[in-house]
C-alpha cells in the first residue's frame, strides 16, 4: 500500500507505521530499510517505528511483564493444550494505538474528541476478506483499499511488488512465532543458521514458561514448546512435508516462507488448517 501511494496509485498518505517486536528476522529490517530509503522517502512520506519493546528479551526477564506467545503446551498427564496468545495486541496493536493517539494529540490517558479520528489503511486482499474489520476505538477508522479501491487478490500484489523490484518482500513476524509452519522453520533452519540458533535457544529457555511466572514461584505446569509437535525445536520434525504445504505449492509466496505470520489486524495464526501432521486442529 506504501508503494501504491507513493507512485499515486492510491491516495497520498500521511504516514506509514511499522509496529516492531524486536525480534523480526534480519530480512525484514533490511527490507524496511530499503523500502523507506528508495520507496517512502523520496515521495515524502515518513515511516513511524513504533514498539512495545522486545519480546523475546521480556520473555526471558523475570523482573518484565510478559505478554504470552501461544506456545504449545504438553501437560503433565501427556494432554496437548495452548497458551494464550497475547502478543499481537501488546506488541503489534499497542504501539499503533499510542502512535496514533500522539499524532493526534491526545495520548493516554487523554480523552480523544468526539468526532477526530485517523483513516488507518489495512493491507488485506480479497483472499481474506472476512478479516476486514472495523476498529475497536473511535479515534481510528479501518480501510481495506486493497479491496475497496482495487479489488485484488494476493496474486494481484504479488505481480505489483514483482514489477516495482520488490518482488523479495519478505512476511513480518517474529523470528520464533508459533505458529510457523514447517517451510518457515526449514527456512530459518537453511538460510539463516545464526537466527535458528538464536530460535532453538529460546525454545529451551521457556520450557518452563515466562521467566516473571517461574521467578514468582508459579512455574507451568507441564512444558512449553515452539514447535507443534511439542518436542524441543531443534529435533522437531520441520523436514516433514504437510498437506497444506503441497496444497499450497503452486503460490510463490509460500517459497518465501510466508504463509503464516503476524500483521497486527490480520494474524493467520487464527485461522484453522492442517497442523504440522497433516491433522485438522
Amino acid at each position: 500500500m506504501l508503494a501504491l501511494s507513493a507512485e499515486g496509485i492510491l491516495p497520498r498518505i500521511d504516514f506509514a507505521v511499522f509496529a516492531d517486536t524486536g525480534w523480526e528476522p534480519q530480512a525484514v529490517y533490511d527490507h524496511l530499510d530499503r523500502l523507506e530509503r528508495k520507496v517512502a522517502t523520496p515521495a515524502g512520506i515518513p515511516v513511524l517505528r513504533v514498539s512495545s519493546g522486545n519480546i523475546r528479551d521480556d520473555a526471558l526477564n523475570p523482573e518484565h511483564r510478559f505478554a504470552s506467545m501461544p506456545l504449545y503446551i504438553l501437560n503433565r498427564d501427556g494432554r496437548p493444550g495452548m497458551t494464550r496468545r497475547q502478543c499481537t495486541g501488546e506488541y503489534k496493536i499497542k504501539p499503533i494505538k499510542r502512535q496514533v493517539r500522539e499524532i493526534l494529540g491526545f495520548p493516554y490517558p487523554q480523552r480523544v474528541p468526539k468526532g477526530l479520528y485517523v483513516e488507518q489503511w489495512v493491507g488485506i486482499s480479497t483472499d481474506e476478506f472476512h478479516r476486514a474489520k472495523d476498529s475497536d476505538v473511535k479515534y481510528m477508522r479501518n480501510r481495506h483499499p486493497l479491496i475497496s479501491d482495487l479489488d485484488w487478490s494476493r496474486a494481484d500484489c504479488i505481480r505489483y511488488l514483482s514489477s516495482v523490484g520488490l518482488a523479495d518482500t519478505p512476511k513480518s513476524s517474529c523470528l520464533g512465532c508459533p505458529f510457523h509452519g514447517n517451510v518457515q522453520w526449514r527456512s530459518l533452519r537453511d538460510d539463516s543458521p545464526t537466527e535458528w540458533d538464536d530460535v532453538v535457544a529460546f525454545d529451551a529457555a521457556i520450557r518452563k514458561g515466562n521467566a516473571r511466572a517461574n521467578a514468582s514461584g508459579n512455574p507451568l505446569l507441564g512444558e512449553a514448546f515452539l514447535h507443534r509437535s511439542r518436542v524441543p525445536l531443534g529435533v522437531a520434525p520441520i523436514d516433514h512435508v504437510t498437506r497444506s504445504e503441497r496444497d499450497a505449492a503452486e503460490l510463490e509466496e509460500l517459497e518465501n516462507g510466508v504463509v503464516n505470520g503476524c500483521s497486527p489486524w490480520a494474524c493467520r495464526g487464527d485461522e484453522p488448517g492442517q497442523d504440522d501432521f497433516g491433522l485438522a486442529s
